[in-house]
């Protein structure tokens, strides 16, 4: 639980960036990070040089272990199964 007492939600996710290739991530502040990854000066190098980035896909989890968890299963996906898991 954070500070206030509330639980913190944490995210995975999947942006494509400009030259059409994907990019998996973790965080607990998906608007900020997003955010981020569009303006940013630090970040992500990968993201900041093939901006702008788009949202394609996010799920919710409720411990950054189990977002880890299926960000690391994730990007071991081949680019088709990642495509299919934003189509779906």
């Amino acid at each position: 639980m954070s500070a206030t007492g509330l639980r913190m939600s944490n995210f995975v996710y999947i942006l494509e960036c400009a030259d059409k290739t994907l990019y998996v991530g973790c965080t607990n502040d998906l608007k900020k990070r997003l955010k981020q990854h569009n303006s940013a000066k630090t970040g992500a190098h990968y993201t900041k040089i093939r901006r702008p980035v788009v949202l394609k896909y996010s799920k919710k989890f409720r411990t950054l272990a189990k977002a880890r968890a299926r960000e690391a299963e994730i990007k071991r996906l081949p680019r088709e199964k990642k495509l299919k898991l934003i189509r779906t």
